[in-house]
């Protein structure tokens, strides 16, 4: 595949994950404040409009020209994402474009779309808008998040929450930057990419655990297993050398796999009311996509670049 194509399908389906992330942040960081801090709710609002219409302008490209891999791999939309949608618009009145959901529920990879050259400017453009709209919402996100810390702003999200979404937002521009730096994604080193995802994956157990109400002590215990199973593989990783990581590979995809299963029934058991907790129904569905997107990466980690390429 040329290279030019290579940078048209690794742009679309890193912002087919990581646009619908950045716009659900938003939502969350939304929907966590008090009345009296309406300058950070239309900020915040804004925001998530703003990933909306790029997300929008995504899908309308990719279709018949992003992999079957990717679409199969359930990290861009589940079987949950538009039923969960509509619930956390109904509980936080904070409106949500669900046909952009319809329409990545709708999405081929047909070879239709044969034509990868015409897309080049329009792919330029929308990476651009990325790296401008990352750039504001990761200052807004430290603004909130020294406001929080220097006791002068109450949000019902953690300071590690907002912490972990400052990471991911970073980790979004710094591959798009490189998108446009050198038109592809290189394969990073397996040892970085784990110890990122490996530290995500912990902190979504220690969220869970957080926000479960306490009466569901199974739940909790569950979900701080899987926090200290990460932790442990994170000392792990940070120990070994090059020769063993396949190991550390192997180990964080099987406890992925699990982790997956356990967000995957946490989120069903949240939407159909099964489930005592104060997690957002999309919350539950967001942390599950992450889930997803990491053991797509895990099962590639033999592959010459970043999975977001065919």
């Amino acid at each position: 595949m040329m290279n030019t194509d290579n940078y048209i399908i690794a742009s679309l389906e890193l912002h087919l994950f990581f646009a619908r992330i950045m716009k659900e942040h938003a939502l969350f960081l939304e929907a966590g404040f008090s009345c009296k801090d309406s300058s950070f709710i239309k900020q915040s609002d804004y925001y998530k409009t703003q990933f909306e219409s790029l997300l929008q302008n995504v899908v309308r490209l990719s279709d018949g020209v992003i992999s079957r891999d990717a679409i199969a791999s359930n990290e861009f939309v589940t079987e949950f994402t538009l039923t969960t949608e509509m619930q956390t618009q109904n509980f936080t009145g904070i409106p949500i474009n669900q046909n952009i959901t319809r329409a990545e529920l709708s999405l081929t990879s047909d070879g239709t779309a044969l034509n990868f050259r015409n897309l080049s400017n329009q792919i330029r453009n929308i990476n651009r808008t990325a790296i401008q709209l990352l750039n504001e919402l990761i200052l807004l996100k430290e603004r909130i998040l020294k406001s929080v810390l220097s006791c002068t702003l109450f949000t019902v999200n953690y300071p590690l929450l907002i912490k972990h979404i400052i990471r991911e937002a970073k980790l979004y521009r710094s591959y798009v930057m490189e998108l446009e730096h050198n038109k592809m994604l290189n394969r990073e080193s397996m040892k970085k990419v784990e110890t990122f995802w490996n530290q995500i994956m912990m902190e979504h157990a220690l969220f869970i655990r957080g926000l479960l109400d306490p009466s569901e002590e199974e739940l909790i215990t569950t979900a701080n297993d899987f926090a200290e199973n990460y932790k442990r593989l994170l000392t792990t990783s940070n120990e070994m050398n090059n020769q063993v990581i396949e190991y550390a590979s192997d180990n964080a995809l099987e406890e992925t796999l699990k982790f997956r299963d356990f967000k995957t029934a946490g989120t069903k058991g949240i939407s159909d009311c099964k489930i005592q907790s104060i997690i957002l129904p999309l919350l539950a569905d967001h942390v599950l996509r992450e889930a997803n997107h990491y053991i797509r990466l895990l099962d590639r980690k033999d592959a010459k670049q970043m999975p977001f390429i065919n």
